[in-house]
């Protein structure tokens, strides 16, 4: 017998997801601009944003026998009550190091498959066995076009899902299932509720945003840090700021954040202080203590030579800022390095060096530490 959307939602719910909906196969809608943004060049290295061709926009083709999407929501908001100031009075330490906070903890792509797979198998125990492939973040699958059509949110203006009960601070994670299940009406989807609200767009470091629902990777922090492979563009170093590995600055501007969820799973509390550590201290990092300290951590699939790269932007962006006796210490941690085997690392080394006493000029140069748009107005 096939469950209820109810007992879907409770099984979630005893999962550690914050939400789940179904939604149909049908993405026509969003062929088109998906296929403008990656014609225009805006994917920058993501190539497989076209690698798999129509499989992204066509669940079906990615997974045949596919008739419906299960989509999940797992929250991952710091469990501090006060986890939005630490995050903007970490930017506002030049000396620490800032990770995305989905990164201070396991590897959610992970922790999201296994968990999606224990609903299968708690599905198939109730209904039979049926066909089923369970992703995140990991397949040719338009996420958050998915979610939208399953209920669970509007696309904000940073293309992220926000969840008015939720926030956007969450993974997505979806189960294609060839169950007959009843989807979501689609005259019943979330409205946008961004309404004249623009602060994701404003806070952007490096103003990666063309216009609301429009970012061009190649200048976005994230992909900076995370995707790219090769030597981070001179010009957007000094914006990067002290963010080493990922961005949250769009999400950290949305209002609907102040109701963003805690983890209901332990899996994503921050390992090694990494909320706050000292970038000195990870820049010493050996690539032994790199693999050992970020074993089971999405951090770790960058490699310790891109690790690296991150820290001395993030190290030069600091000594241009820093006061003795900070600048001596920050020119010391650099000078360890300049000798390093990879010819990035020790490029991105005399740019850090040669960061300091650095005039501040130009808006992106101020970008990296950018007040703007906090505190949140009052409700």
């Amino acid at each position: 017998m096939l469950p209820t959307i109810d007992e879907l939602r409770e099984w979630a719910g005893e999962l550690g997801f914050g939400s789940l909906g179904v939604a149909d196969v049908d993405l026509s809608d969003a062929e088109p601009g998906l296929a403008a943004w990656v014609a225009a060049g805006h994917h920058g290295e993501l190539d497989y944003m076209v690698r798999h061709g129509s499989k992204r926009t066509r669940p079906a083709e990615l997974v045949p026998g596919t008739t419906c999407v299960i989509m999940v929501a797992m929250p991952y908001a710091p469990e501090d009550p006060d986890w939005l100031t630490q995050a903007w009075r970490t930017l506002d330490t030049p000396e620490r190091a800032y990770v995305s906070r989905y990164a201070l903890g396991r590897d959610y792509h992970k922790v999201v498959r296994a968990r999606l797979q224990r609903l299968a198998e708690r599905i198939a125990g109730a209904a039979a066995p049926f066909g089923h492939r369970v992703f995140c973040d990991s397949a040719p699958v338009m996420e958050v076009a998915l979610a939208r059509k399953a209920g669970l949110g509007w696309r904000g203006k940073h293309t992220l899902l926000i969840d008015r009960r939720q926030g956007s601070m969450f993974f997505l994670g979806s189960l294609f299932t060839d169950l007959p299940l009843p989807t979501h009406p689609p005259g019943e989807i979330e409205a946008d509720h961004c309404g004249h609200c623009r602060r994701c767009l404003d806070v952007c470091p490096t103003q990666a945003f063309i216009g609301p629902w429009q970012l061009d990777a190649r200048r976005c922090i994230s992909y900076l840090t995370i995707e790219s492979h090769g030597p981070i563009p001179p010009e957007l170093r000094p914006a990067i700021g002290n963010r080493i590995y990922g961005c949250d600055d769009c999400q950290l501007a949305c209002p609907w954040n102040k109701f963003a969820q805690v983890p209901r799973v332990p899996d994503f509390l921050p390992r090694n202080d990494l909320d706050a550590a000292a970038l000195i201290a990870l820049f010493d990092w050996t690539p032994d203590q790199f693999a050992q300290r970020l074993e089971g951590s999405p951090i770790r699939r960058i490699g310790h030579e891109r690790w690296l790269r991150n820290l001395a932007v993030a190290l030069g962006n600091a000594l241009a800022e820093a006061s003795e006796p900070a600048r001596c210490a920050l020119r010391e941690a650099l000078l360890r390095r300049r000798e390093d085997p990879s010819p990035m690392v020790r490029e991105h080394v005399e740019w850090a060096l040669a960061q300091e006493g650095r005039p501040a000029s130009g808006e992106l140069a101020h970008a990296g530490r950018r007040p703007a748009v906090r505190p949140w107005p009052a409700a």
